[in-house]
């Protein structure tokens, strides 16, 4: 439809939608609503109008009603005031409820609305989205693209909208038609495309990219059933599968034209002209799935490619399946179908490791496939890979899409020709690495066997960047000393207890027969130097000084074998794994390596890279995480961002956070504080009816709203809140009515994540919590004074209803394991009150808030490590309050579960399960006292109010427009590009 308008006209009968007008040069310049009645077809030059009749049976119980008629002959706007009114909204819902629908015709309820509504906002979406990729292929600029194994979007209608700035004219619209905005928009299911704070953060970055138009695409999986739905039943946590594309997914569009082969298993062989090539194994195909990222008052709407996997049609065995032999027939095609199954699917067994690593691969192989393609389009003939790295940034999210790094360079290579010095050059100044946890355990290290059996050309290329390495380290530390190069390239080759490459230890067993040649050098010249002395010197001193044969003998010891000794100090352990550490590729391969916040990135440095670090320390950032504030203020806490907006005088802030700051000046000011507290209240009783609805339990809006939501994990430490919840209720029984309501402030406690299915420990975890709270809950003579609330299946809509109403939220892990955290960012962002350790971003937040405005306790990262030791020489005394929580547990108070493992994890000096590791008996004393000091603070609202201004003032800081910004100039050096 090259140059040519397409038009549909509305009518009682007719529905409509804006379609483009496409001008010369593949450029969009129009979107024209028309809704003239006519009856028959009306054509005219500048381009072809038809009549669709409605099919929509007369029966229907609700009827989809005619907006009323736009003024007749108005023009379309052109995409610099691309601003409908809710007429002609309500006239593309209606077009797309009868001519793209998913539903039957007969009825427009709340699942058909939603559906209609967000195809008719991606009708919108679509026009800045070509755009800006138009303009991107155009100007040819460098882009950033980022790597994630997950996204946790949340739903993104109302997202969407307020981006566009139409969320009144939607709602206007919908009302026309008979609905609610908020009904409708609460039809949409989560994106199930991730877990926790990487996905989400993933996903906040996206928005900011937009909004700052930065020239960025993501690329992910696209997820079938996601990680999982997390059930709540009285055995704890149930996962059953994510159904979050059961009715399909009005926000993403299938690419058949964009697909790329992704290879596993097979081998390696060498053509006549020395290159290599991978061949055979199974192929599979990886299909773009297109998802648009709008930014918020921008025109920019960027990328967030998925991949889903399949076989090509012809490898389903037809002979197989009509012999009824059907689970061969279509063996291939589960193989490949089942790679975008879930998220994090279990790697206890040897399958499962083998499927995550085919996820990984499966990501970084289709995306620097698509991404060498999009650069080698817009580069023309002849391709200069030397400006690869000037055109292209990969950011690595955490160390899941590492092996884009030998990826990229099999495929300068093995298919474009390159040598390994340009390939692995131009891949150093390509790829950076977030480092997003110090937990040994989640700094991951693949089997060498495994990757070498899926992998084999990969493991070639990684062992030429270990011996890269090696020789790297060996310059730096020379061959003297072999124990002391030992220790070093035990601490950071690529690859762990593996041989060392046969070029490298030759090179050794020669430098250490260098070494022995001078040491007899230098043997044979004191000798002489000896003789000629002796010479001058009289017979009785010669004789008194002369050795004996057998002292002579002793003091030249008999050389070591030079190749026995470089062979015994590098042998490897045969009772240890042979292990490929990706963390430590990502170190070696990336031109940038950063931390998440400021005593994160100080811990990479000194900890868990330092030897690194001493060696490239040009390479190591600090990019402290941010959230988006459109999402978490002003979309989802639309009464808030109204009084923010009044008190710091326009919208600005939702871009520019630093205007939050004014609030500071206002903080004492009686009018505001009586808003602040009213658009707190009504929040509170959105949450009342929020968890009546999803868990059946009534609590009071007059309580204070305590809560803990995030991925259970026993670092987090939910097992430390709800020990002192424990000791609270059990302090409560001890006392009269009267001595209760005077000692303690009315608090619902509310805690939400997921634990992963095989995560042990963590369940149980869960099932502590379900227990405890069914037993305070229903205990009459506690009432509203507290009670305990796990909020089932968490995700980002339910953060989005609980934040805005907190009061307290928890960020009490153990000092030192928190990379960051955003969930404390947004609570903040919120004027909720935090109480936690000086631990990830809190250490940032405390500081920019005020330290009287943040609930401190526990020990320091710096004491963790004595700490610890302390406890396995048997040293630790517990506090008495702390054993008698436990005590209290052990009675049974909570039920007939047998919670011996949990609480004996909390016992012992030393054993796996054993001794406490995360400090929760140490913290506990500090932990419980710091809570008595919220109780008094809550009973003075005025000051409570002013804290928590302070706290929304004092988050500016921490926005994902910040962090962006740092990412584009140090690591990307990109530079936003504003459509025209």
């Amino acid at each position: 439809m090259e140059a040519s308008a397409l038009w549909i006209s509305h009518s009682s009968s007719v529905s409509g939608i804006a379609l483009l007008s496409a001008c010369s040069g593949n450029k969009l310049c129009r979107w024209q609503f028309s809704f003239k009645k006519p009856s028959t077809c009306v054509h005219s030059d500048s381009g072809r109008r038809f009549l669709v009749k409605n099919v929509a049976s007369r029966k229907q119980t609700k009827k989809l009603e005619d907006p009323p008629a736009l003024e007749q002959g108005k023009k379309g706007v052109g995409l610099d005031a691309l601003r409908p009114d809710s007429a002609s909204i309500a006239s593309s819902i209606k077009y797309h409820a009868e001519f793209t629908p998913s539903f039957s015709p007969e009825l427009f309820e709340l699942p058909k609305a939603y559906y209609a509504t967000a195809e008719s906002v991606r009708d919108m979406l679509i026009i800045n989205w070509n755009t800006t990729y138009d303009y991107y292929e155009k100007m040819n600029v460098k882009q950033a693209y980022y790597l994630s194994m997950e996204y946790l979007q949340g739903r993104a209608l109302l997202n969407a909208i307020g981006n566009l700035e139409l969320t009144g004219a939607y709602a206007e619209a919908l009302k026309k038609l008979g609905h609610n905005l908020e009904d409708v928009a609460g039809k949409e299911p989560d994106a199930a495309l991730g877990n926790g704070g990487l996905g989400r953060l993933a996903s906040c970055f996206l928005d900011s990219m937009a909004t700052l138009n930065y020239p960025a695409w993501g690329y992910g999986l696209r997820y079938r059933y996601g990680l999982f739905k997390q059930l709540i039943t009285k055995d704890g946590q149930e996962e059953v599968a994510e159904n979050w594309l059961e009715m399909g997914n009005p926000w993403e569009i299938v690419r058949n034209d964009i697909s790329y082969p992704v290879k596993f298993y097979g081998k390696v062989v060498e053509g006549p002209d020395g290159r290599k090539q991978w061949v055979g194994g199974e192929d599979i195909i990886a299909v773009a799935y297109d998802v648009p990222i709008p930014g918020y008052k921008t025109k920019t709407t960027i990328n967030l490619r998925l991949w889903s996997t399949k076989v090509a049609a012809d490898v389903f065995d037809l002979r197989a399946f009509n012999a009824g032999e059907h689970a061969k027939a279509y063996e291939a095609m589960k193989r490949a179908e089942k790679i975008c199954y879930i998220l994090y699917p279990g790697d206890e067994s040897y399958e499962g490791k083998s499927l995550r690593l085919k996820q990984q691969y499966t990501l970084c192989s289709a995306s620097l496939q698509d991404i060498i393609a999009r650069f080698e389009r817009r580069s023309g003939e002849p391709v200069n890979w030397e400006k690869f790295p000037e055109k292209v940034a990969v950011q690595m999210n955490d160390t899941h899409p590492t092996l884009c790094i030998p990826e990229l360079i099999r495929i300068l290579i093995d298919v474009k020709g390159l040598s390994w010095k340009e390939a692995w050059g131009i891949t150093q100044r390509t790829v950076a690495y977030t480092n997003h946890t110090v937990l040994p355990e989640a700094l991951e290290k693949w089997s060498l066997s495994l990757l070498q059996e899926l992998l084999p050309r990969h493991v070639e290329i990684i062992r030429m960047i270990d011996e890269e390495l090696i020789n790297t380290i060996i310059q730096e530390h020379g061959t003297e000393d072999l124990e002391l190069l030992k220790e070093k390239l035990k601490q950071m080759r690529i690859l762990d207890n593996i041989e060392l490459p046969s070029a490298v230890l030759d090179s050794l067993v020669k430098s250490q027969e260098t070494l022995i040649d001078n040491a007899v050098e230098v043997e044979e010249e004191e000798a002489e130097d000896a003789e000629s002395d002796e010479v001058t010197k009289p017979a009785d001193e010669e004789e008194a000084e002369r050795p004996s044969e057998e002292g002579k003998e002793a003091k030249v010891p008999k050389a070591e074998d030079p190749e026995k000794k470089v062979k015994s100090t590098f042998e490897p352990d045969p009772n240890q794994p042979q292990l490929v550490r990706m963390a430590n590729l990502c170190v070696v391969a990336g031109h940038a390596v950063n931390g998440v916040a400021e005593i994160h990135s100080d811990i990479v440095k000194k900890e868990v890279f330092n030897e690194f670090y001493k060696l490239w320390p040009e390479k190591f950032q600090n990019k402290t995480n941010g959230v988006t504030p459109r999402r978490w203020i002003g979309f989802c806490n639309p009464e808030l961002s109204s009084i923010i907006t009044k008190w710091t005088g326009s919208e600005d802030w939702l871009i520019n956070t630093e205007k939050l700051a004014e609030l500071r000046k206002f903080a004492d000011n009686e009018e505001l504080q009586s808003e602040w507290r009213e658009a707190k209240m009504n929040n509170k009783k959105k949450i009342v009816s929020f968890l009546k609805e999803k868990t059946g339990y009534v609590v009071s809006p007059d309580a204070m709203f305590d809560v803990q939501i995030k991925r259970i994990h026993e670092y987090k430490r939910q097992l430390l809140n709800i020990m002192g919840i424990i000791y609270r209720y059990k302090k409560m029984k001890e006392m009269s009515a009267e001595e209760r309501k005077a000692k303690f402030v009315p608090r619902v406690c509310i805690f939400g994540g997921k634990a992963f299915a095989t995560y042990v420990q963590a369940k149980r975890i869960v099932k502590f919590i379900t227990d405890v709270g069914a037993t305070i809950n229903h205990d009459p003579e506690i009432g509203d004074l507290l009670k305990v609330v796990f909020v089932p299946d968490y995700n980002v809509s339910v953060a989005e209803v609980l934040i805005p109403g907190s009061e307290l939220s928890q960020h009490i892990s153990t000092a030192g394991m928190e990379a960051s955290g955003t969930s404390n960012m947004k609570f903040s962002m919120n004027g909720c009150l935090l109480i936690g350790t000086l631990d990830g971003a809190n250490v940032e937040i405390r500081q920019e808030v005020g330290e009287n405005n943040f609930f401190l306790f526990g020990a320091r990262a710096d004491e963790i490590a004595g700490l610890r030791k302390e406890r396995a020489e048997g040293k630790f005394v517990p506090d008495p309050r702390f054993e008698e929580v436990k005590a209290f547990v052990r009675a049974g108070v909570f039920g007939p579960y047998n919670y011996d493992d949990l609480m004996g994890s909390l016992e012992g000096n030393e054993g796996y399960g054993r001794a406490d590791y995360f400090l929760v008996g140490k913290d506990f004393p500090s932990y419980i006292e710091c809570q008595d000091n919220v109780d008094e603070a809550y009973r003075d609202q005025r000051n409570w109010t002013k804290m928590s201004i302070l706290n929304t003032a004092g988050s500016f800081k921490f926005s994902s427009d910040r962090t962006i910004h740092q990412y584009a100039r140090d690591i990307w050096m990109i530079e936003p590009v504003v459509l025209p």
